[in-house]
């Protein structure tokens, strides 16, 4: 008998040798012979195994859209990670409370269903490096493996994958965590990466009740958000695709971002913030819109500054055009300089990835569109049909002072509401400006402080109003008489210009008359000649 020694020198030989034909294997063998020779090893084990196996992988095959399927069977085998997994992964939950974990790559846990066992693997292939805007990039694929053996396979198929699938589904839906999302650059992410998107919990405080907005007008959106939420059988019945767009317009500080956030708390959506100017192509935003899921609003937020996405334009006469010239050519040189390469998606795409064919591979989605300008947008972008829902987010008045006050001072009424009322239809102030000058500045500060800055404030804006005014009335009055001096300069031109062509006519037509003159007189001459000397 060999000695304990021989034996584990003669192993570790053994497992040397074959480690270094394994990577000379791996390295120097083609990749299609080597497919073909694990295509026939993989077909000899099948004829001596009694196990199927099937594979989930986590995107589809053309790498487009994520699995649902792969979504719940890691929910599903997340809850049996914890008491049977030997290697877990660790996350952070909601306001990092506790730990959720799950099964790490490579992992292998056993399940029992109606007596059967089965297994289960977590597996990542990484592919051959992908050299990418001159890096190089080694591809990860995820996927799980089922394995069972062979005499289950009808219970296992029709009773126990249906089981996980529905199980998985309201396990997530339970410990589901709101999520924000933002686009990486297209440079960034990959086809069978989860790497379009980033994400953070979606933790905004905002709700339609601490919203600073006329309440008949926030039932009227409430209400429509409800039919929306619960008409998957109506949309399917009318034949449109089961999502909804909302234009959000108005000022600056009018509370359109808070209005986004009130929607997500009260139907308990995702929000994914799409970024424009950092996807490729058309292309590309389509791949981006696929990887989004069901329950989520997709915003575009001031989508007349995203890209060169903004329509037709009010036309202006030639003098506007020659008098705001110099201006716009200051303000472009003041711009930064945009590489025309870094994005070229069109307003035609934009408008076929969401309302197009592709806007119905899934449901139950919002689409919101913010803008300060509405004027400026191609009225092809939000029509009817796809930005169904217009809501002009208008300076604060009364009612949405109220509920300003009730959220930051605590109060419903005050000897100065009168007047503030009275102030509000005056001036034009926004809800953020308005919940600015509510907000106390110190411990020391009560309501009634806030209130009278609030009226003081309210009168100097006024004061700021007239004052603007007046510099817009001579500024026009200004332009006016530029205007009529650059006509009356025109017409002088013009008047300059048709007396010099009348000098020059009359100038000429005297030239012709002195020639006609010369011309007869000279035949007079000649013909006195040829008398004097016919009598010779």
């Amino acid at each position: 008998m060999l000695e304990t020694g021989a034996i584990w020198g003669l192993t570790g030989t053994t497992v040397t040798s074959f480690m270094f034909f394994w990577a000379m294997y791996k390295q120097y063998v083609p990749h299609e012979f080597r497919a073909y020779v694990e295509k026939y090893f993989h077909k000899m084990i099948g004829w001596i195994s009694y196990y199927v196996h099937i594979k989930f992988t986590e995107y589809t095959e053309e790498g487009l859209k994520r699995s649902q399927a792969y979504d719940s069977i890691r929910n599903y085998l997340a809850s049996k990670s914890t008491t049977l997994a030997k290697r877990l992964k660790a996350n952070e939950s909601k306001n990092s409370k506790s730990l959720v974990f799950s099964m790490d790559d490579h992992e292998e846990i056993e399940d029992e269903f109606e007596g059967v066992k089965v297994k289960w693997h977590s597996n990542v292939k990484v592919t051959q490096p992908q050299h990418s805007y001159g890096r190089s990039i080694s591809d990860e694929r995820r996927y799980f493996t089922l394995t069972f053996h062979r005499r289950h396979r009808g219970m296992i198929i029709e009773t126990y994958l249906d089981h996980v699938l529905r199980e998985g589904k309201a396990i997530g839906l339970n410990k589901r965590e709101r999520k924000l999302y933002t686009n990486n650059s297209s440079q960034e992410w990959y086809p069978w990466r989860s790497g379009k998107w980033s994400n953070v919990p979606f933790h905004h405080p905002a709700t339609f009740e601490t919203l600073a907005m006329d309440p008949v007008k926030k039932e009227g959106i409430k209400k429509d958000l409800i039919k929306f939420s619960k008409g998957e059988d109506y949309y399917r019945k009318v034949g449109k695709p089961w999502k909804r767009g909302y234009l959000l317009f108005g000022p600056p500080g009018t509370g359109k971002s808070t209005m986004i956030a009130a929607i997500a708390n009260f139907l308990d959506y995702d929000v994914y913030d799409l970024e424009l100017t950092t996807v490729k192509d058309n292309s590309d935003l389509k791949k981006l819109l696929l990887d989004t899921k069901g329950k989520s609003i997709i915003v575009i937020e001031d989508i007349d500054c995203s890209l060169d996405l903004t329509g037709q334009r009010k036309k202006k006469n030639d003098d506007d055009e020659e008098e705001d010239g110099e201006e716009k050519k200051k303000e472009d040189e003041k711009k930064p300089k945009v590489d025309e390469k870094q994005s070229k998606v069109t307003l035609s795409g934009l408008l076929n990835s969401i309302d197009g064919l592709w806007s119905a591979c899934s449901g139950e989605k919002i689409i919101v569109f913010t803008t300060n300008f509405v004027d400026k947008l191609d009225p092809a972008l939000i029509r009817r049909g796809r930005m169904d829902n217009h809501i002009e987010m208008s300076y604060c008045k009364f009612e949405a002072f109220k509920v300003l006050a009730k959220n930051y001072l605590e109060i419903e009424t005050h000897e100065l509401y009168e007047e503030i009322e009275r102030r509000l239809e005056e001036t034009d102030m926004s809800p953020a400006d308005v919940a600015e000058t509510l907000m106390p500045k110190s411990d020391e500060e009560d309501a009634d402080i806030c209130i009278k800055r609030l009226v003081k404030t309210l009168e100097e804006e006024k004061e700021k109003a007239r004052k603007l005014a007046e510099e817009e009335e001579k500024k026009k009055v200004a332009k006016e008489a530029k205007k009529k001096k650059k006509a009356e300069e025109a017409e002088e031109k013009k008047r300059v210009e048709e007396e010099k062509k009348k000098n020059k006519k009359a100038e000429e037509e005297e030239k012709e008359e002195k020639t006609e003159e010369d011309v007869k007189k000279e035949k007079e001459q000649n013909g006195d000649v040829s008398n004097q000397n016919g009598c010779n």
